[in-house]
C-alpha cells in the first residue's frame, strides 16, 4: 500500500457537492493498494502513521505523533498513486489493486487507525469522483509504501 500524508489544519471531502467527510487539525491520508495488498500491509501502515512523530511539541520540534495531539483523520482511497508512467504518456494502473480487493482494504486500513486510538477518522467514497480540500499545514507531506516498512 502507499500513502502520501498531509498535516493539515483541515481537511474536506465532497462528492456531488455534498460533504462526506470533514477533519480539523490532523492528517489526510491519500491511501492506495497495490496488487498484493493485504491486511498485513494495511496493519503496518496504519500503525506507523498513527505513531509518526510529525506535529510540534511546546519547543516547535516535531516530537509529537498525531495520538500525542489528538488530531482526526480523512483517508482518501487514490489508485492512482499506483500510476506507472514510464512508458508512454497515459499512465497505466495495472498495478493497483483491483477494487473488490481495494475497497476492503481502505475500510479495514480506516478501522486500524481507529482501533490505533485515532478518535476521528472519515473517509472519502470508494470509486467516487471526489472533490479533495486540503489545508496543508507547514506544507508537511510524507510519502510511504508499506514495501519500504518490511525491514
Amino acid at each position: 500500500m502507499r500513502a502520501v500524508i498531509q498535516r493539515v489544519q483541515r481537511g474536506r471531502v465532497s462528492v456531488e457537492g455534498q460533504t462526506i467527510g470533514e477533519i480539523g487539525s490532523g492528517l489526510v491520508i491519500l491511501l492506495g493498494a497495490g496488487q498484493g495488498d493485504g491486511q498485513a500491509e494495511a496493519d503496518r501502515l496504519a500503525a506507523k502513521i498513527a505513531n509518526l512523530r510529525i506535529f510540534a511539541d511546546a519547543q516547535g520540534k516535531t516530537n509529537l505523533s498525531i495520538l500525542d495531539v489528538s488530531g482526526e483523520a480523512l483517508v482518501i482511497s487514490q489508485f492512482t498513486l499506483y500510476a506507472d508512467c514510464r512508458k508512454g504518456r497515459r499512465p497505466s494502473f495495472v498495478h493497483a489493486a483491483a477494487p473488490d480487493i481495494a475497497a476492503p482494504l481502505v475500510d479495514h486500513f480506516a478501522n486500524q487507525l481507529r482501533r490505533a486510538g485515532i478518535g476521528r477518522v472519515e473517509c472519502g467514497e470508494f470509486g467516487a469522483t471526489m472533490l479533495v480540500e486540503i489545508d496543508n499545514d507547514g506544507p508537511f507531506t510524507i510519502l510511504l509504501d508499506s514495501d519500504h516498512l518490511k525491514r
